[in-house]
């Protein structure tokens, strides 16, 4: 089962605008928060998959669901990655430690794919953008991936092709509906 739940909402669910995408299984609210704005605005070159350095109650409210990372990139810092605009909000039933919702969070790489990491972002025109948070072995882990920019141009071709999918799906609904 999915649902779609907005940025500003705090557990209420809006048709109108899908910020992020998250499945729900069971009692278990978040498995996937996609940032479905990056897949829009970047060709993704190569993804990583990176583990983040997380405060307990952050962790409760990514499996909450109240994360957002339309705004979040990777930066390579001293030889260390870090997450910037992840905007995780806090946890209501946290009892003492309530980390700040936009803080910078630091990425767990290996050396190997933080010097990778490194050198793809020094060349013009790519960013290290987060396309993904999920769960896996009971740990948050995030797809990183290096993204080029698109221009107008490549957008409007995604739409069109986008729509022409559409088209060519709901044509061959109705021509099985017609001929079942």
């Amino acid at each position: 089962m999915e649902r779609w739940i907005s940025a500003e909402d705090s557990g209420r669910y809006n048709e109108r605008r899908p910020v992020a995408r998250i499945r729900v299984l069971g009692n278990m609210a978040a498995e996937s928060i996609i940032n479905r704005k990056a897949l829009r605005d970047y060709h993704i070159v190569d993804r990583y998959e990176t583990g983040i350095e997380l405060k307990g109650s952050e962790v409760k409210s990514i499996r909450a669901g109240k994360a957002n990372i339309s705004d979040a990139f990777a930066r390579i810092e001293n030889g260390e990655a870090f997450l910037y605009n992840a905007d995780i909000q806090p946890y209501e039933r946290a009892s003492h430690e309530i980390p700040s919702a936009k803080r910078v969070r630091k990425l767990l790489l290996h050396r190997e794919e933080i010097d990778r990491l490194y050198g793809e972002s020094q060349v013009k025109g790519r960013a290290l953008v987060v396309l993904k948070l999920y769960w896996k072995n009971g740990k948050v882990k995030a797809e990183v991936g290096v993204g080029m920019g698109k221009l107008a141009h490549d957008k409007r071709a995604d739409l069109k092709k986008r729509a022409v999918d559409r088209e060519t799906a709901r044509e061959v609904a109705r021509f099985n509906r017609k001929h079942a």
